[in-house]
């Protein structure tokens, strides 16, 4: 990274460090963004988007049920993009136990993902959004995984210059370099400034300008994007304009990642803020889109199975406890159930047998012992979808 790589107006923030390389410096937020009809536009359209979902997580009748395949199709997706990848099956199998799951670093990570995720969401009504919030899901994010050894700090903000490159590039040769450790205190000093100041720009403007910042300061030595994409939904949850954790833009970064990485690069080496608001504020509208349809499915799936159980006239008693289980996670396995919820092993048993009749779950160990159900109709609804465009 060289300041020949930058235009003239952005040229003065790649500034030449005393050993000798150069690092970008972020000026503060906000920028100047001059509004036009076709970000009005967009910014409408995504917010009336946004709006009907948060209307819709309103009306679930279990949110905290149906919340959980949100959370783990994201860390799915999220730690796709930077090329950590675990099946949604594999994640099931860990719920279950760590020794159910494939011996893979990359499903502990992911795992790890949810579990932050989660504690994020929680702590929102003890803790305003902060580093000290932020390093503490970072360390949950790195606990025993790779990158999680004392070299990569887990819990705290580089004490060293890290760079992003193609492999085996230097600090001289790479695509982009954060600003300096020295730094940084001072630079998320005035990002938390802006992320909790009354401002003018509007929610999902001043989200996008916040991704962006976070991802130029680079605050980690790893997790940097996982952490940033995270912080997007919290902020949301945070100012009241989702009801429900329902929106997570990590699919829309994963299906189209080359334009995701090519507009945060340009804002910092071209100033190209209008085409990067563009870029998220298209992301938030499409990535509601599928998230109300997804909810709708999800709920009429589930009055479905509700409607059956109201038809019996004699019910197994744990019915209705093992229907919410499969839909918070789609994978059931009748010891772990009885023993996490205190219930009589043949009682859950019965209720998986009524489950299997009525064709939502099925056995999928084909073992006598130690047997695992899956509930099909529900994983079909919250897998993460394809990818990338089709062409």
């Amino acid at each position: 990274m060289t300041p020949e790589t930058f235009t003239e107006l952005q040229r003065p923030h790649c500034q030449r460090q005393p050993e000798g390389y150069f690092a970008f410096v972020p000026p503060p937020l906000p920028p100047a963004l001059p509004l036009d009809w076709e970000l009005a536009g967009l910014l409408s359209e995504a917010d009336r988007a946004v709006a009907e979902l948060s209307g819709a997580g309103r009306l679930l009748p279990n949110p905290h049920l149906l919340i959980r395949p949100y959370l783990r199709r994201e860390a799915v997706l999220s730690s796709l993009i930077e090329d950590t990848y675990a099946e949604v099956e594999e994640l099931l199998l860990f719920d279950l136990g760590p020794a159910n799951a494939p011996e893979k670093p990359s499903v502990r990570e992911v795992a790890n993902h949810i579990v932050a995720l989660e504690t994020g969401l929680k702590r929102l009504g003890e803790l305003p959004i902060s580093s000290r919030l932020i390093k503490e899901l970072h360390a949950i994010l790195l606990q025993t995984v790779r990158g999680g050894d004392s070299t990569k700090t887990p819990g705290e903000f580089r004490r060293s210059q890290n760079w992003i490159g193609r492999p085996g590039s230097t600090l001289n040769t790479a695509t982009f370099v954060p600003p300096p450790p020295h730094m940084l205190s001072e630079m998320l000093g005035v990002w938390e400034n802006y992320f909790h100041a009354e401002s003018a720009e509007p929610p999902l403007v001043k989200i996008a300008l916040l991704h962006y910042q976070f991802e130029a300061i680079h605050p980690f030595l790893d997790g940097n994007g996982r952490i940033g994409r995270l912080l997007i939904t919290l902020f949301l949850c945070d100012r009241k304009i989702l009801s429900e954790p329902l929106l997570y833009l990590s699919s829309y970064f994963e299906r189209y990642r080359d334009d995701y990485y090519r507009h945060l690069l340009a804002v910092s080496t071209q100033g190209a803020w209008k085409e990067w608001v563009i870029y998220f504020l298209t992301g938030v509208r499409e990535t509601a889109k599928e998230a109300l349809t997804d909810t709708a499915r999800l709920v009429d799936l589930y009055n479905h199975y509700r409607k059956i159980m109201a038809q019996q006239k004699r019910l197994p008693s744990a019915c209705a406890g093992v229907l919410d289980a499969l839909f918070a996670t789609p994978m059931l396995s009748i010891a772990h159930y009885a023993e996490r919820h205190d219930e009589n092993f043949q009682n859950v048993a019965k209720a998986v047998e009524f489950w299997q009749k009525h064709g939502l779950v099925k056995e999928a160990t084909n073992q006598k012992r130690n047997r695992i159900f899956v509930a099909a109709p529900v994983l079909e609804v919250t897998r993460p979808k394809p990818l990338h465009p089709t062409s």
